[in-house]
């Protein structure tokens, strides 16, 4: 990605990949164009939830914060 992302941007930014892919005039080129640029969002967001995932703590027995 060019600049400083949120997750938040990506998913809009997805959307509206969907939307041109789903649109019925969308030449082979522009759809493939588009895939690739929604495949880079998406890999964007795994690694941005893997990273939220990895940061979630829990509570645990003695009142401390464990990793999850």
């Amino acid at each position: 990605m060019k600049k400083q992302q949120t997750l938040e941007d990506a998913f809009v930014q997805l959307e509206a990949v969907i939307e041109r892919l789903e649109a019925e005039d969308i030449s082979l080129e522009e759809a493939f164009g588009a895939y690739s640029e929604g495949m880079e969002l998406l890999q964007f967001c795994n690694a941005s939830l893997d990273r939220v995932e990895k940061k979630v703590l829990k509570l645990n027995e003695n009142g401390g914060l464990d990793e999850f």
